[in-house]
């Protein structure tokens, strides 16, 4: 439950450093760009997660998701034992930093219509992913500790 996992991680910060410092038990799935969409969606069912990075070492090429293998290879009834990942994975990949405002690439994400996002240290390193769930999940966590600490003053000044 990712919900949970924000109890200790500092819902006072609103970075994006704050969510990857909850994840870092979570390590981040990545496939080559010469796999297969069979071999990459295989990976995303075994780890339940809905985007692989596409990498060679450590440079990111693009992201590979549900919605690139409903769009360009079912759409397209393309076969996905010998479509690469390549020809089908989304190139332009928006990127934001740790330090980044948690609202800020919530919002990003909103108006890309986009649900994951890299996050890449100060050279331009893969250091994590976000997904919307987790900042939901984040927001969620925030408004549940801000409502409590309302009705823990509201209950001392009764």
């Amino acid at each position: 439950m990712i919900a949970t996992q924000y109890e200790t991680g500092g819902i006072g910060m609103s970075t994006i450093l704050t969510i990857l410092q909850c994840k870092v038990n979570c390590p981040l799935a990545f496939i080559r760009p010469d796999a297969t969409v069979l071999e990459a969606t295989q990976l995303m069912n075994a780890q339940k997660i809905g985007s692989v990075l596409v990498m060679t070492g450590d440079r990111l090429l693009g992201i590979f998701t549900e919605r690139d293998v409903l769009r360009r290879v079912v759409a397209e009834m393309r076969p996905a034992a010998t479509t690469l990942v390549w020809d089908v994975m989304t190139a332009d990949v928006i990127c934001c930093g740790p330090n980044e405002d948690i609202d800020d690439v919530g919002d990003l994400m909103r108006s890309h219509r986009i649900r994951h996002v890299p996050i890449k240290d100060a050279i331009g390193i893969v250091i994590g992913l976000i997904s919307i769930g987790d900042i939901n999940a984040y927001r969620v966590k925030s408004f549940e500790t801000s409502l409590q600490q309302v009705e823990d003053y509201m209950h001392r000044r009764s």
